[in-house]
């Protein structure tokens, strides 16, 4: 068995050991419901030989517009559903570690597995984090030019489910009491209770809050005190705050007439999300946990490397595999637009609304 810094190291104990620590960061998307499987897809790439791409297929719905009008004289014409094929991916991630005596540099005397399996734990949520991020930059940066059914949903789908308020004049640019309904109605029409949660910047939870439009949770404690919790709800909504949401400087010019001076504000990416929504499933590595001891470099040190595969995708989108991508997807591929397609047959692609996606900007 490895040591660890002199102590026994059992890889598969410490993997289980991390699983169980808490996560007191924020990291809050990759922490939500938002986060799910396909079991189709873990079935497929869950073997540990090298598999880096599935196609699954994706099942299309019967159509009621079909029905025809039984008049005792009209033979029963058979319609067929469509039957689509959706794309995953997988990503490999890998980190290690190195200290002279580990343990008593790092742990200053506290219990080094828990204390080196915390951070592990928080190390892992924000590489999730990462990687939830750049799916959703991709997804709502999908190629809209060209005649392709592909093209043609992606622009659909952009126009339907990007909610841009920051060109509105004063307060409008700003979220308010009818901003989250009209988004998603906006996106997915009389299917709006798809969404079920919204994770946001403190900027715009704060704004919402002094609008009393933002609600925090309670519970009742053991002495029958009610206490907020950390999460809040807006029009029915659970919203997540997390401050490494998108956002960004953007520079207004000074008018040609000069009737107004420039000047610079925050664009903040709000993200609304349905029910496992997003694919980002840990299948977990053939090693996922290793550790090694170096007795000779600087009188002796210990290395412990951590390595994680997880199934990446999006419910409704198809992850498209460029031949550039041979082993594994890393957060660029994620981030590249062209990589993702609405799901489609070539000549017809499944409805918009059927998508639990949505994003809202606004100057706060």
């Amino acid at each position: 068995m490895a040591k660890f810094d002199s102590k026994s190291f059992n890889p598969q104990a410490f993997g289980h050991y991390v699983d169980r620590i808490p996560n007191v960061k924020k990291n809050e998307l990759a922490k939500s419901g938002a986060v799910g499987t396909n079991e189709q897809a873990r079935a497929a790439l869950s073997d540990q030989t090298g598999s880096l791409y599935a196609r699954i297929p994706y099942f299309g719905r019967i159509d009621g517009s079909t029905s025809q009008n039984n008049d005792g004289n009209t033979d029963i014409t058979a319609t067929s559903t469509t039957t689509y094929e959706q794309g995953f991916v997988t990503a490999s991630r890998m980190d290690s570690w190195t200290e002279r005596s580990f343990s008593k540099n790092i742990t200053a005397g506290v219990d080094f597995m828990d204390n080196v399996a915390a951070q592990i734990s928080d190390y892992k949520m924000e590489v999730k984090q990462d990687m939830l991020l750049a799916i959703l930059d991709g997804v709502f940066s999908m190629k809209t030019t060209g005649s392709t059914a592909a093209a043609k949903a992606a622009k659909e789908f952009l126009e339907k489910h990007v909610y841009d308020i920051t060109g509105n004049e004063g307060e409008a640019a700003y979220v308010g009491a009818a901003t989250l309904n009209k988004a998603i109605q906006q996106a997915c029409g009389d299917n709006k209770n798809i969404f079920k949660l919204a994770i946001m910047h403190s900027e715009v939870a704060t704004n919402l809050e002094n609008l009393r439009l933002f609600k925090y949770l309670t519970y009742t404690d053991a002495d029958g005190i009610q206490r907020d919790l950390a999460v809040g709800t807006w029009n029915g909504r659970t919203v997540l705050i997390d401050d490494s949401m998108p956002s960004e400087e953007v520079d207004v010019p000074e008018s040609s007439s000069g009737a107004g001076d420039g000047y610079t504000y925050t664009a903040y990416t709000t993200y609304v999300l349905g029910e496992g929504a997003i694919i980002l499933d840990d299948i977990g590595d053939s090693v996922p946990y290793a550790m090694s001891r170096d007795e000779k470099t600087n009188g002796g040190q210990d290395t412990l490397y951590v390595r994680d595969r997880y199934i990446c995708g999006v419910d409704g989108i198809s992850f498209e595999k460029p031949a550039s991508i041979t082993a594994s997807a890393s957060n660029d591929d994620l981030k590249n637009g062209d990589n993702w397609n609405i799901i489609n047959d070539g000549s017809k692609s499944i409805p918009h609304k059927a998508i639990a996606l949505c994003k809202i900007i606004s100057r706060g």
